[in-house]
């Protein structure tokens, strides 16, 4: 194989399937802190994608992370040093 083919084969290798997600019920309400929780979270947590759906009645944060497992409690303790409740939502 030419030298030159190598990076469109590596490129074209499929990416791992697994997705972990984790699901919390907060008492976040304003969008302002959401979006200063969702820096904090990403800052901390540099592997994770989070959002917050505050017009759902449990104000949810979802947190997804590829092929890597989510720590509830870190996640739980960062809220709650900000001043706000969370816990993990059951499946």
């Amino acid at each position: 194989m030419p030298r030159n083919s190598i990076l469109p084969y590596v490129q074209s290798q499929p990416q791992p399937a697994c997705v972990m997600v984790e699901v919390f019920r907060t008492n976040v309400k304003a969008r302002r802190h959401a979006r200063l929780l969702l820096a904090r979270i990403h800052e901390n947590f540099r592997n994770y994608r989070a959002n917050f759906d505050l017009e759902d009645c449990d104000q949810i944060l979802r947190v997804e992370s590829q092929c890597e497992h989510i720590h509830p409690n870190g996640l739980i303790q960062l809220l709650q040093e900000a001043g706000f409740q969370a816990e993990v939502l059951p499946d």
